[in-house]
């Protein structure tokens, strides 16, 4: 590559490494990304493909611990953490406890605000290029709720986001039943984020994929990492299964495995993965015309690809490849409650997608510069909002890639803030 500005080695071929690559080779680097499996089972796949400005509030909430001590002995529970000794869960779950108050999540708003409305301006820019068609569709986001508790605390935090100046408008059953005119809808309520959007995670996925190969990035897949040469405060190689790779700046990613990334580099970078499982589900007979998050349930519901996804729940444990029917099994009893005339069944096992979202103590992503390593940025811990945060994720590696002001205020991101 002509005029290039250098050489730029990505770690993680998930929403983030592929975003990073796409505005790393738009500004004129050339990129390799490393992958440690074959690109197709990363938590970018089976997601519910929401871009979400409605969520500016982090997981790390007040009232979470609360909900995630009761739930946390029923296995069907929306928020399950898994009862272990080990050391890793514990000091994230101290970490998370300490993060959870109402100073955090006001301090936090506006950032993860500004956060989400760049990314879903920048999808709008990716989606006009050719070959990027992803089904994105601008619907809002409806948050159906059944009870008056529940439509109570959507409402305040509605209104917390028009102070945000956030799309929002409070529905009426009546008005919610008017807006999906093709099933019933057994509901209170419903808060309207028209504000936010959604698309097909598979089309964006292989799309941007594509897309940066045909643009020159080299792509190497089953490249596990398993170590760093590091010399005068930067990385100047990363070994991997597949050999070793020099490169002037390295962009850190991986997802769940960001944690185990970090320590080879002696860095410690949090991350718990939270699991969660969707699957699919014909669009026909009642069609759903608008994505929802059926609050009680904690279920999300997104039509995409003449179909639908129904997702759900946050397991936190270790990674794990067994499907827990029962998560499943909360999932499918939900959707009856809101959608009396969908009758679902549990799917069979093949036909159950999961995935690890990469969820820090605060809520917050990790996105910057090391301090301790001078060419390394860390982009991860996006937990629940990896797809609605990818663009703008990219976009600003590639600020910091070139030494420019960013397109967003990164000063809660710090990587190294656990350090």
């Amino acid at each position: 590559m002509t005029n290039s500005k250098g050489t730029a080695l990505i770690i993680g071929g998930g929403i983030m490494g592929l975003a990073s690559a796409y505005y790393l080779l738009k500004s004129g680097w050339e990129v390799t990304l490393l992958d440690k499996g074959d690109l197709s089972d990363n938590c970018s796949h089976g997601n519910a493909g929401m871009i979400v400005p409605s969520h500016f509030i982090p997981l790390a909430a007040p009232g979470m611990v609360a909900k995630g001590i009761k739930w946390m002995f029923d296995s069907r529970s929306p928020f399950y953490v898994k009862p272990s000794l080990d050391f890793s869960l514990i000091s994230w779950g101290l970490k998370f406890m300490k993060a959870a108050t109402p100073a955090n999540v006001e301090r936090a708003a506006p950032f993860l605000r500004d956060y989400h409305l760049l990314s879903k301006q920048l999808y709008e820019d990716i989606a006009a290029e050719e070959g990027l068609n992803f089904g994105l569709e601008k619907k809002g986001i409806l948050m159906l709720y059944k009870s008056e508790k529940a439509g109570e605390e959507e409402i305040h935090v509605g209104k917390d986001a028009q102070k945000l100046e956030l799309d929002v408008e409070m529905l009426s059953r009546e008005q919610v039943q008017a807006i999906e005119p093709g099933l019933k809808l057994d509901v209170a309520g419903a808060v309207h984020y028209h504000c936010d959007a959604h698309l097909y995670p598979t089309a964006l996925f292989n799309q941007l994929l594509k897309n940066i190969r045909e643009k020159g990035a080299r792509v190497v897949s089953n490249a596990e990492v398993t170590g760093y040469e590091i010399a005068n405060g930067e990385v100047k190689a990363v070994n991997t299964l597949q050999g070793k790779y020099e490169s002037d700046i390295v962009v850190m990613t991986g997802g769940t495995w960001l944690p185990q990334l970090a320590k080879l580099a002696g860095l410690s970078i949090p991350v718990m993965p939270g699991k969660g499982y969707s699957f699919m589900q014909p669009n026909t007979i009642h069609p759903i015309v608008h994505p929802a998050l059926l609050i009680e349930a904690r279920v999300a519901v997104t039509p995409m690809n003449g179909q639908v996804r129904f997702g759900g729940t946050m397991e936190l444990a270790a990674v794990n490849d067994k499907i827990n029917m029962n998560r499943v099994e909360g999932i499918v009893n939900a959707i009856p409650q809101y959608y009396p005339e969908l009758n679902v069944a549990i799917p069979p096992r093949e036909n159950i997608w999961y995935g690890f979202r990469p969820c820090s103590p605060d809520g917050l992503p990790y996105l910057g510069y090391s301090k301790k390593l001078k060419n390394l940025i860390v982009a991860g811990g996006h937990g629940m909002m990896g797809i609605s945060l990818g663009p703008a994720t990219g976009k600003v590696v590639a600020e910091l890639a070139n030494r420019n002001a960013t397109s967003l205020n990164t000063v809660l991101y710090d990587p190294e803030r656990y350090n």
